[in-house]
Formats: C-alpha cells, sequence, structure tokens
C-alpha cells in the first residue's frame, strides 16, 4: 500500500512532540525514528547532511533567489562589568510563544545592564493558568548564561532571603527607550532592588531605541541575535524536520517555502484594504496560493505551513501545491502549543524562503533572524518592490539592519 509523505511528515511530528514533554527528551528517540523514516518513504535524511551545498546552488533555479551574502556583524560585545557589584535582582517570565520571548529577554537584559541588576533566569508561562516550565525546557541555558557573560549577571534562581520579599511590579513597553528606564524603571530599583518587570506591546516595534548609546544598543543587538537559542534536543528536531522537507520531493530541488498561515489567526483578523496603498493587513489560503503561482512556484514545490490542524480553507492551496505540508494537531492535547509555535518559528527561520500571511512579531522577529542569517528570501504579497519585502522589514524599520550590515 502506498504511504502518503504527508502522513509520515505528520506522524514523525507528533511522535517526536510527545518525546519532547515532560522535559524527557532522549536522543535514541529521533535516531529511531529518523531510521524508520528512510525505511518508509525512502527519504536519505543522511544524504541530505552531506550534501548541503548543492542544495543552496539549485536555489538559483526557478523563482529561488540564491541567499545573499551574509551580512557582517556592526556590533560588539558589551564591554565586562563583572568588577561592578550588582545593587538587586530583576525578574520576569517569557510568555505568549517565542515571537514574544525574544523581546520580553531583550528588554530584561538592556534594563539589567542599564541599572546594574543581577537578572534571574526567567520561567516560561504558557496560554493557561498555572502552564509554568523552566526556562531550559525550552532553550539553551548554556548559551544563553555564556553569550551574556560579563554583560549582566544572570543567576538561576533568587537567594532565599530575596524569596521572602515581594518585588515591585513595572510595566514595561516593549523597547521602552533610555528616557523611560532612567524615569520610571531606575528609581523604583533603586529604592526596592528587587523588580518583576511585565513587558506589554503597545505597537509592534522593531526599531532600536530612539537615540540610544552605543552600549545599549549592543546589548540589544547581542540579546536579540545572540543569546537565545533552543536547547539542543529539540533544535535537533527542527533541523530533521527541516532536512525531511527537503528530500521528501524529489522535484522541489532540496529547496521549501515556509508559510506562516493559522486560520485561527485569520478568522479573528479583518483584512481590509488600505484604499491608499491598495494594501491588505493579512491575506488568507487562496490569496497566497495565487500569489505564489505568479511568483513562479509550481505544482512540485514543497511547502510547510504553520497551521496545525487541516482547515477546509486549505483545500484549494494544497489542489495548486499537493507536496504542502502540516503538523498534526495531537500534541496540543498535551499542553505543547509553545513547544509547536517554537518549532514553526525556527523552521520558518531557516527555510529557502519565507511567506507572512500577516503582520506581527513572529514575522518581524522570523525575518530579523533571516536577514541576520543571509536568508533575505521573503515574500510578501503587500509588497510592491522588487525583493518583495515590505516595509515593515525594511532597512529602516528593522533594527537587524542595525546589528548587521
Amino acid at each position: 500500500m502506498a504511504v502518503d509523505p504527508r502522513q509520515i511528515l505528520g506522524a514523525f511530528l507528533t511522535i517526536s512532540m510527545f518525546a519532547m514533554l515532560g522535559n524527557m527528551i532522549k536522543r535514541d528517540h529521533f535516531d529511531a525514528y529518523k531510521m524508520s523514516l528512510q525505511m518508509q518513504s525512502g527519504v536519505r535524511l543522511k544524504k541530505f547532511e552531506e550534501n548541503k551545498v548543492s542544495a543552496i546552488t539549485l536555489l538559483s533555479k526557478g523563482p529561488w533567489n540564491v541567499d545573499s551574502q551574509q551580512l557582517k556583524q556592526c556590533w560588539t560585545k558589551p564591554v565586562s562589568k563583572d568588577t561592578e557589584p550588582s545593587k538587586g535582582f530583576i525578574v520576569f517570565s517569557l510568555t505568549n510563544g517565542p515571537d514574544h520571548h525574544v523581546s520580553q529577554l531583550a528588554d530584561a537584559v538592556v534594563i539589567a545592564r542599564y541599572v546594574n541588576a543581577t537578572l534571574v533566569l526567567p520561567d516560561i508561562r504558557g496560554s493557561e493558568p498555572g502552564q509554568k516550565r523552566i526556562f531550559q525546557d525550552m532553550y539553551d541555558v548554556d548559551k544563553f548564561m555564556r553569550s551574556l557573560d560579563g554583560v549582566i549577571t544572570i543567576v538561576k534562581e533568587l537567594p532565599p532571603e530575596v524569596t521572602s520579599r515581594s518585588p515591585a511590579v513595572v510595566r514595561v513597553p516593549n523597547g521602552a527607550s533610555e528616557d523611560f528606564i532612567v524615569k520610571k524603571i531606575e528609581p523604583i530599583f533603586r529604592a526596592k532592588g528587587y523588580l518583576r518587570l511585565s513587558t506589554y506591546f503597545p505597537s509592534v516595534n522593531l526599531k532600536l531605541r530612539e537615540k540610544q548609546n552605543a552600549d545599549l544598543a549592543s546589548t540589544t543587538c547581542l540579546a536579540m541575535f545572540g543569546s537565545l537559542e533552543l536547547k539542543p534536543e529539540i533544535q535537533e528536531l527542527v533541523d530533521m524536520m527541516a532536512g525531511s522537507l527537503r528530500t521528501l520531493n524529489q522535484k522541489s530541488n532540496g529547496c521549501f517555502v515556509a508559510i506562516d498561515l493559522r486560520t485561527d489567526v485569520l478568522e479573528k483578523k479583518i483584512c481590509k484594504q488600505n484604499g491608499f496603498k491598495k494594501r491588505k493587513s493579512c491575506y488568507n489560503a487562496q490569496e497566497i496560493a495565487e500569489f505564489l503561482k505568479k511568483r513562479g512556484f509550481d505544482g512540485n514545490t514543497t511547502i510547510y505551513l504553520t497551521q496545525t490542524w487541516w482547515h477546509e480553507s486549505l483545500n484549494f492551496f494544497r489542489e495548486i501545491f499537493p507536496n504542502t505540508y502540516i503538523k498534526k494537531g495531537a500534541f496540543l492535547k498535551a499542553g505543547s502549543s509553545d513547544l509547536q509555535r517554537a518549532i514553526d518559528f525556527y523552521i520558518c527561520s531557516q527555510s529557502d524562503a519565507f511567506v507572512p500571511a500577516f503582520t506581527g512579531l513572529f514575522y518581524g522577529h522570523v525575518a530579523g533572524r533571516r536577514i541576520a542569517s543571509g536568508r533575505t528570501q521573503i515574500l510578501v504579497p503587500s509588497s510592491p518592490s522588487p525583493d518583495f519585502l515590505s516595509s515593515f522589514v525594511s532597512k529602516k524599520n528593522h533594527l537587524a539592519y542595525s546589528c548587521y550590515c
């Protein structure tokens, strides 16, 4: 009986996600299933791993762009403050998925650096009350602490003499200016010595802070692009999934498109067209499919959608692009939506082309990682520019172009 490779990939994702839950990931879970996947579908992941360079060469064919030369780092690691004693502690939590985590972490690091506070490793809060996991369940704690060594002091938990106290809670707008830190945060920190930061997002802000001094600018770049990585076991899963997508369809030239398209988000958004600019704020599956056809992508293109459960509105899309893959949603029942979103985030960051169905932090931070790594094929239906980058991630508006040049 023929096996649909989309079912194999779906099973692979589901089994792997269950293996991760509860912080019980074992390396043999991946290796065993890797062998099983090869036997059932003829996929040769090892061959992919040995021929990464040839896959990049093939990008010049058809609608694929050869990745531009990787930009150079425009910042240097901030001067060490090891000799300055800490004046207190700052705690915070990561919430609302990896697209928010990046901004929340950068804000906390910048503030801790400015007021000379010890930063306590954050926990990760889920979307449901009571859902909480430790930082190292999702991210590489050694990489995080090592990258910021000397920049700020980081501890894994509060000392006993502090835990009995209640912190002063300070609401911080994402990308808070130096003036805000001086006037609204520093005085409270000096008086209390123990703060809990609560970052909110009045708007999607991916610019460097206005009138930011060079030290804080470098700290922002380091926190945004040089400190936060997935824990090795999860990163290995992402790499294996990306490898599978590159090899499941031999006619896709070893390339795939990742599309951030979620029907639950589209149902909440009102996709109105701006009459003056003739642009919409979001696009449905049919509009994206037609856009990709116009850009020269044919029916053999391998496509990954961030959608979790298959939705009838995607049927038209799969008729045009039959090699379309999604994750199976069974693992969401086990409360792993943050992990699922993290996988989407990092697959979109390393795909050969990326298409956002709507603007937002997910799009902005994926674009930032792609810009920093030289993966600049970001196709935006609303953009009239030749390279199809929208103004949202232009050199004027995106801090990635301030950190890499």
